[in-house]
């Protein structure tokens, strides 16, 4: 028996339904302006992306970039011409606007009890979304050079943390970390909070707070000590029909070259090479 509802469409049933010939059909995908796979050597067609597609005009998201901040990502959205605006005001302040179709892309690196970001996308069910995964990244304290001998969270304890907003994957990470070695808030002292990477590497380099937790390649860049403590997904939430604009065309086409991952490995702690597999898709 045939499956009256296939997860794929070729391009003849996908010409039957638009009541098209195959030609444009063929046009249309090497225009980018129709949703397609080329799996198995075949132009293939996700059929629930289709018929999104063909249902026609929808309000289009905008051409934003929102959730965490990653400074591999900021550089490839820059170096890529993409055109995506930034807004990075942490995964959970991100998943809520792609929720509510302000964003084209989210990304973010939301702590679970079995992984990274797909349960707490799962939970949500975004329509017409997939999430691909970007890189995985080694995650830490960045500590000033006084307590370049830290080895444990312990080791800060009336110290001064730079701490990263509630709307953030850091900020929960953070708080489970602490969680599991007895810690609590009372146990530091406030120096500030940062709102990206950077500026939070920026607080321990310029003497405004002893330690934060961070990424090891912004310990890298300000030649801080780094306590290595977990490798994190840093996934992208990514709207299906907004895939296939010029924005994310642009985007997820320099994600492939020799550049992108030339940057990538003069990172300390950076992990590239699942770039672009699909980690959750929308039924």
């Amino acid at each position: 028996m045939t499956n009256p509802d296939p997860l794929f469409l070729t391009t003849k049933e996908v010409a039957d339904l638009l009541r098209v010939k195959e030609r444009k059909v063929y046009d249309l995908a090497a225009e980018g302006a129709i949703p397609h796979r080329r799996l198995t050597g075949k132009l293939l067609f996700p059929r629930a992306a289709l018929l999104a597609w063909a249902d026609g005009p929808v309000a289009e998201r905008p051409a934003l970039l929102v959730g965490s901040h990653d400074p591999l990502l900021d550089w490839a959205v820059r170096e890529s011409g993409a055109g995506l605006a930034l807004l990075t005001e942490g995964s959970f302040d991100g998943l809520s606007r792609f929720l509510r179709d302000e964003a084209v892309v989210a990304g973010m690196h939301i702590p679970e009890s079995g992984g990274w970001n797909v349960e707490t996308v799962a939970e949500n069910a975004p329509r017409d979304a997939v999430l691909l995964g970007f890189a995985t990244r080694a995650r830490g304290v960045i500590l000033s050079q006084d307590l370049s001998g830290a080895s444990a969270l312990a080791d800060l304890k009336t110290r001064r943390i730079a701490h990263r907003p509630d709307t953030t994957g850091s900020a929960r990470l953070w708080a489970q970390l602490c969680a599991a070695d007895g810690l609590s808030a009372q146990d530091f002292r406030h120096a500030g909070t940062a709102h990206t990477e950077s500026d939070a590497a920026a607080m321990v380099a310029s003497d405004e707070a002893d330690a934060t937790l961070g990424l090891a390649s912004m310990a890298q860049r300000f030649s801080l000590p780094f306590l290595p403590l977990v490798q994190e997904r840093f996934d992208l939430l990514v709207c299906r029909r907004g895939y296939f604009e010029p924005p994310l065309q642009k985007l997820m086409g320099f994600l492939k070259t020799a550049a992108f991952a030339d940057k990538a490995a003069a990172l300390e702690g950076y992990d590239v090479s699942e770039t672009g597999t699909v980690r959750w898709s929308a039924p």
